[in-house]
């Protein structure tokens, strides 16, 4: 899987859930700062990566490191990286 691939679908996750504009997610945004995310959004975020990725996120102390959305690509990089089977679900989705 691209970096491009994976970075669309993550940004999809934003659009979907907070009505972003795709425009405006650019890996240097901050989460809090510059998507105006707070803390309740940041679980229903978590909940829609771990939908679309298949994979559970909720005891993963990786998570407490993110502050912009290129620490979101770079950890979701790592994951696929980790977990191969991860590619081949997510080829199979719609």
């Amino acid at each position: 899987m691209t970096r491009e691939t994976l970075i669309s679908l993550i940004n999809q996750v934003f659009v979907d859930k907070f009505e972003l504009d795709p425009a405006d997610l650019t890996p240097e945004k901050r989460i809090f700062e510059d998507l105006e995310l707070d803390s309740l959004d940041v679980v229903d975020l978590i909940t829609g990566l771990q939908h679309t990725f298949g994979i559970p996120l909720r005891d993963n102390k990786e998570l407490l490191q993110i502050r912009t959305l290129a620490n979101i690509y770079d950890l979701f990089e790592k994951l696929v990286q980790e977990h191969p089977e991860l590619e081949e679900k997510l080829a199979k989705k719609p």
